[in-house]
């Protein structure tokens, strides 16, 4: 399947090294397309024409194979740290590349907890998504949309996948909201409907 999404992932392991050894472990049977250690070093490991085993089960937008459409980025981090400019700033200089190499659109670059909400919580909530949004490397709110769109369809029309709608909210808050608290309020409506016009508009430009 050709790659239509980029899934980023923390290691949840004390160091890139420690994620290094596991991530090159056949009994882990875990891989991922490339490791960006603390200091920004770029570990390529499996290439981008073929499957990594970094998602494992979920869904994304329809997509029930995620392993097999996308490509899974590993940020060397313990879940509970800042991340760090200079592997930020790799990143940053990594995902243009992909993107542009398999017709990736922003909308396309998620977290592993966006595609997994039933168990993953990575990149988590120090995750900088905003930084990528405004270098067009991932979606942002700007657009004008969404209409009487309930709050529920507008998640699904993001690529969140069906669950609970306690999962689903802590999902998006946890991507676009991390300092929300509680039942679902009016900024949650309006922002996931920013997001839906924002999606409409890089769609019909692409």
């Amino acid at each position: 399947m050709r790659p239509h999404l980029v899934v980023i992932h923390y290691t949840a392991m004390t160091s890139a090294k420690a994620a290094l050894e596991r991530l090159c472990d056949p009994a882990a049977e875990v891989s991922a397309h490339y490791l960006i250690a603390e200091d920004g070093r770029v570990f390529a490991l499996v290439p981008e024409d073929m499957r990594a085993w970094h998602a494992g089960a979920g869904e994304w937008a329809g997509c029930t194979d995620v392993n097999s459409a996308s490509i899974g980025i590993e940020l060397a981090n313990d879940g509970q740290q800042p991340f760090a400019h200079p592997q930020m700033r790799a990143l940053e200089g990594l995902l243009p590349g992909i993107m542009a190499r398999w017709s990736i659109l922003p909308q396309g670059v998620i977290g592993h907890s966006d595609m997994a909400p039933d168990r993953k919580q990575d990149p988590g909530p120090r995750f900088d998504w905003a930084r990528l949004a405004r270098l067009g490397l991932a979606l942002g709110p700007g657009g004008d949309g969404g209409g009487d769109m309930p709050f529920d369809d507008a998640l699904g029309a993001l690529g969140f996948p069906a669950c609970s709608p306690h999962l689903r909210l802590a999902a998006f808050r946890l991507r676009f909201r991390p300092w929300a608290q509680g039942v679902q309020t009016s900024e949650d409506l309006a922002l996931a409907k920013s997001l839906v016009g924002a999606l409409r508009a890089l769609s019909e430009t692409a």
